[in-house]
């Protein structure tokens, strides 16, 4: 491949979470390998889709659409075109598959005194600002879980993962809100309960999104390359994974993905 010429700068914004990282490096490692140097911007949800609206980043990777990000995305939609879906996320509240199915298969169960009994009454989330956090602090009250003793309590990453890997090594009963893609279906088999009340948002479409002022200075080759990009939730499970178990640099999981695949941009 002969060298490519040098392009202008882009603003790459992801939501400061691993699985959008995950994903992000690939849209960064495309656009260098077209001549773009590539500046990366981390920012809780509602902070990057104002960013974008105020022209401080050029795309974002990615808006959950229409359910969890929709929202935020709305003050700017005129101004970005929709590039190409990544991969099709959703939002569930899961539990480890040691719980038993027959006494908790749907979220109404937790409600059961023979469940309440043995489960973690503090259901720990990531930062309030998500999709997965907003849903689940309406599902306390919707499903009558406070009055069983629930509550919802919005953290990081970090500490409502340690949770759930802490409790699995004892075999203790929890429920975790999660989504997927994720990097803990690589090692976990956690099972989805009923949500019969749809509060959860169903199935999103992960979307590249950028802004339209910067579509005519993106090279047309890496520009036809992220419209057909499609990692599809297994990919983005296994690129985080990579980051969060293996040690890899965001870019580093993308690149070894890219050349495993011969991805052609």
């Amino acid at each position: 491949m002969s060298m490519p010429l040098e392009r202008q700068p882009i603003r790459l914004g992801h939501i400061d979470l691993s699985f959008h990282g995950a994903s992000a490096g690939v849209v960064r490692e495309i656009l260098e390998r077209h001549g773009h140097s590539v500046t990366l911007h981390a920012a809780p949800h509602e902070k990057m889709f104002a960013l974008l609206h105020e022209g401080e980043v050029d795309l974002v990777c990615s808006a959950w659409l229409p359910a969890s990000h929709g929202s935020y995305l709305a003050p700017s939609v005129d101004e970005v075109e929709k590039l190409t879906v990544l991969y099709e996320p959703h939002c569930l509240w899961g539990v480890p598959d040691y719980v038993p199915e027959t006494m908790l298969a749907s979220v109404g169960d937790l409600a059961r005194p023979d469940v309440a009994a043995r489960m973690d009454k503090t259901i720990d989330g990531i930062n309030p600002g998500a999709g997965i956090s907003r849903f689940s602090a309406a599902m306390i009250d919707a499903y009558g879980l406070r009055a069983a003793g629930y509550r919802f309590e919005p953290g990081s990453e970090t500490s409502a993962f340690a949770k759930f890997e802490s409790a699995v090594a004892q075999q203790r009963w929890l429920v975790i809100p999660l989504w997927s893609p994720q990097y803990l279906h690589h090692d976990y088999r956690i099972r989805a309960l009923a949500e019969p009340l749809g509060m959860l948002g169903g199935r999103d479409a992960a979307t590249l999104v950028a802004r339209k002022a910067v579509l005519p200075h993106i090279a047309g080759g890496a520009l036809d390359a992220l419209r057909r990009l499609h990692l599809g939730n297994r990919v983005v499970t296994d690129l985080e994974y990579a980051m969060r178990v293996e040690g890899l640099t965001a870019q580093q999981a993308a690149r070894r993905w890219l050349d495993r695949h011969g991805m052609a941009i």
